[in-house]
């Protein structure tokens, strides 16, 4: 057996390690779920069933939406229109040009077999198999867990995947889970990190001696813990209909995988735990799986961008036991839905502009280990600090760009014309300098602003052109609506 081989083999069974330990998971879920709902039919008859905690996720009846049926122009559509003729060759061979060339042909058929599936609630097994390519983490990975498990799956099902996607998110509640800010058009990251300070600092000023402690927090291998068999229940709380709920749990299950490291494939393994990475509906099923996990105090607020979670708590009079209770119950709420934290990974900041107190903070335990207590943390690739200052945020930045002009001056060497030259800038050297601009620019130091100035006009120099300045870009990007029209529901910042 060759390196490759063994290799492939070796992550093979790494990347299911899941699969066993969420067994005894699986039984006791399918036993929640049917208890979860002969309770749920006893309460229908009675009165309407409503959504969320105190944070609420979405309240209202829970209306069973209409079953989905794909019609052909639907899939030719998605055919024509999303089939990306660059995308890699899945496990079956067929690519997307051949998609794409003869849409016209191939609709009818896949039509049929499209609704076929979504009547019966079953994946074809070809549909769902899988080849793992093994992304590294690192530049030079020497465990098998710096590397990432990257799904590729047939073109065709991923041309199913995105219209049953598209379907989920018309039926969903726009108001399912406003403080889950990755997946939903038009929210980013700059809202997630705009909330939370923008949340912090009302806190700060309501009251002498407030602080706000955050809890950033790490899980482990997320897409790989999920429980397909808690889904259903997950969904049709939300209101989609039985079928495709089934097709769902389905499209989870018995999922043939196999590892392929250079030319070399391992040996297929069936899965039954887990949404693959690369996939189109993962994403979107992650978040439905974690919509329910919100807080249940008005003094803790949950803020989610896929599995960046961080938990705060609002603590006036020294009172942290709101805190410390929904750090226990999402600790619980872990364990029923099979998801792992990684308390190593997992720290606590502690922001209070108090300078006359002297305080006791109570430290917070996972799982009997204590998280440790950090003075800033790289959260959505931006550093907070405990004082919510940015200078070390801005240095990063610059120093990060810096290390770029020397790519942007050899290419300069090279006498590449100068659009090449600002294209290059533009990509890998303003991109960095302007990531989540509108989140710490406006509060940051002249002398912050000024270091990070100094780079632009260094590339100036170099590309011989007029590059636009930090502050224009930041008045630019203030500028841009977020108003309800422009978003799926209420934008947080406007409630």
């Amino acid at each position: 057996m060759s390196a490759d081989e063994s290799l492939a083999n070796e992550l093979n069974t790494f990347f299911a390690r899941f699969e066993a330990t969420s067994s005894s998971a699986n039984a006791n879920s399918a036993n929640a779920n049917s208890a979860n709902a002969n309770s749920a039919n006893a309460n229908s008859a009675s009165a309407n069933g409503t959504i969320g905690a105190a944070n609420g996720t979405c309240a209202g009846p829970t209306i069973e939406q209409r079953p989905l049926i794909i019609t052909e122009s639907d899939v030719r559509r998605v055919f024509l229109k999303r089939g990306n003729t660059r995308k890699a060759v899945g496990p079956n061979g067929i690519c997307g040009r051949v998609l794409k060339a003869c849409a016209d042909q191939l609709a009818p058929v896949f039509t049929d077999i499209f609704n076929l599936s979504l009547t019966l609630g079953i994946v074809p097994s070809s549909f769902k198999r899988s080849t793992i390519v093994p992304v590294p983490k690192k530049p030079r990975p020497s465990d098998l867990n710096d590397y990432r498990p990257v799904a590729l799956t047939s073109v065709v099902m991923k041309c199913f995947e995105k219209l049953v996607r598209d379907f989920i998110t018309s039926s969903l509640p726009a108001s399912m889970d406003p403080l889950q800010f990755a997946y939903c058009h038009n929210r980013s990251t700059d809202d997630a990190i705009a909330h939370l300070l923008h949340t912090t600092l009302t806190h700060l000023d309501e009251g002498r001696g407030n602080y706000v402690k955050m809890l950033f927090v790490d899980y482990s291998s997320v897409f790989n813990t999920i429980i397909p068999s808690l889904l259903p229940t997950k969904l049709g709380d939300l209101g989609l209909h039985t079928s495709l709920c089934d097709w769902i749990s389905n499209f989870l299950t018995d999922r043939p995988q196999s590892v392929r490291v250079g030319n070399c494939v391992s040996s297929t393994l069936t899965l039954s735990t887990g949404a693959p990475q690369g996939c189109v509906l993962s994403p979107l099923l992650y978040s439905l799986y974690t919509y329910d996990c919100t807080a249940t105090s008005s003094f803790t607020i949950i803020v989610k961008f896929a599995d960046d979670t961080v938990v705060m708590g609002l603590i006036s009079d020294n009172d942290e036991r709101a805190y410390l209770e929904e750090i226990k119950h999402l600790e619980n709420w872990c364990q029923e839905n099979n998801l792992l934290l990684n308390v190593c990974k997992t720290k606590e900041l502690i922001v209070d502009c108090s300078k006359k107190q002297e305080r006791n903070y109570q430290p917070v335990r996972i799982s009997g280990t204590t998280v440790e207590r950090v003075d800033s943390f790289r959260y959505l690739g931006v550093h907070i600090s405990q004082d919510l200052s940015w200078s070390r945020h801005t240095n990063s930045l610059a120093k990060k760009a810096r290390q770029r002009l020397y790519h942007l001056r050899r290419l300069r060497d090279f006498r590449l014309p100068f659009k090449v030259l600002r294209n290059f800038y533009t990509c890998t050297i303003e991109s960095i300098l302007t990531g989540n601009i509108t989140v710490w620019f406006g509060n940051s130091t002249k002398q912050d602003r000024q270091a990070l100035q100094r780079v632009v006009c260094s590339a100036e120099l170099i590309t011989h052109t007029e590059l636009p300045d930090l502050q224009t870009i930041y008045y630019k990007r203030c500028q841009t609506p977020k108003g309800p029209e422009n978003c799926e529901g209420p934008h947080p910042s406007q409630q």
